[in-house]
């Protein structure tokens, strides 16, 4: 349960970068599309092939340094059925190389809706007599903005079968404090309040010092990151936003307990992508370049911690 499979693979590792998985079609190496795109022309099944290649690629080329991946269902999604085929490939391949897996899904709903989101991602799917794993991560995002049914059947799932859940508390992106930060009974922001009923849905700490249910915090909000780490002492953390959407390693570092964990740093396009920041056009060494990154970004964090 919880985090701690998660944990021990950052201390293994010595490294506390996810890294994200987000095959959108202008990240793709021209290089690994243009092969797709001669097999199967102007089609979904191109891109959803064009993308599976790539993230494989990715895999192999950071699993021995990344404790965890974070593929982003979206950029999947939009190749349609080959896209879903090529995230459950993707989670597979990445489980087989060890890797914690956790999908980035932001799933929010309610009641039984909700239980067959967390069949789906992390639970068990009964087919007649049977109970089958569907894609089969170690962790997947929910939206806890609907309140606590709509997360609880995630938490359910979780403990049952040994996963973990990361609710959005307070995101990256700019717009957040258009909600998140507004005033609510007692004057705190509305993240405050959700981030004090994330930290005891989980219930109690396993050997980790963490529950199953962690928070998204953006590293893009320094201040707040610092005041939830108080608010949140036995949540693990997922930090979006170092790297290309601005954060960096000063700002990550209010996220980590004393002992420097208790929290993961995602990048996505700056790992990605390293091969076009290092001027390989069609991305023929794209493993190196992700693999220089990986080390880069990890040494940036430790330093800072």
């Amino acid at each position: 349960m919880s985090f701690q499979r998660l944990a021990e693979e950052i201390k293994r590792k010595n490294n506390r970068t996810v890294m994200g998985l987000d095959p959108d079609f202008k990240f793709i190496p021209p290089c690994i599309y243009d092969k797709q795109h001669a097999l199967y022309g102007d089609t979904l099944e191109a891109g959803a092939a064009a993308a599976l290649e790539f993230c494989l690629g990715l895999i192999d080329a950071a699993a021995d340094l990344v404790a965890a991946v974070k593929p982003q269902s979206a950029y999947f999604e939009q190749y349609g059925v080959y896209g879903m085929s090529a995230l459950a490939a993707v989670i597979d391949a990445a489980k087989k190389a060890g890797l914690y897996v956790i999908l980035d899904a932001k799933r929010g709903d309610i009641g039984t809706t909700s239980a067959a989101y967390a069949s789906a991602a992390i639970g068990r799917t009964a087919v007649g007599g049977a109970s089958l794993p569907v894609f089969g991560a170690d962790c997947v995002t929910v939206n806890p903005y609907l309140g606590s049914d709509g997360v609880m059947p995630f938490v359910d799932a979780a403990k049952k079968y040994g996963g973990a859940c990361f609710a959005l508390v307070k995101t990256s992106n700019k717009s957040s404090d258009e909600f998140q930060n507004l005033r609510v009974d007692g004057g705190e922001p509305l993240y405050i309040r959700v981030a004090r009923m994330v930290e005891t849905w989980g219930g109690v700490p396993d050997g980790s010092g963490y529950t199953c249910v962690g928070a998204v915090i953006g590293a893009t909000y320094p201040r707040e990151l610092a005041q939830l780490r108080g608010v949140m002492p036995h949540t693990f953390f997922l930090v979006p936003g170092y790297g290309a959407q601005g954060g960096g390693a000063a700002d990550v570092a209010a996220a980590f307990d004393k002992n420097g964990g208790g929290a993961v740093v995602n990048a996505s396009r700056s790992l990605m992508c390293a091969y076009k920041s290092a001027g390989d056009e069609r991305g023929d060494n794209y493993k190196s370049h992700t693999r220089a990154a990986v080390t880069a970004m990890r040494d940036d964090i430790n330093s800072a911690l």
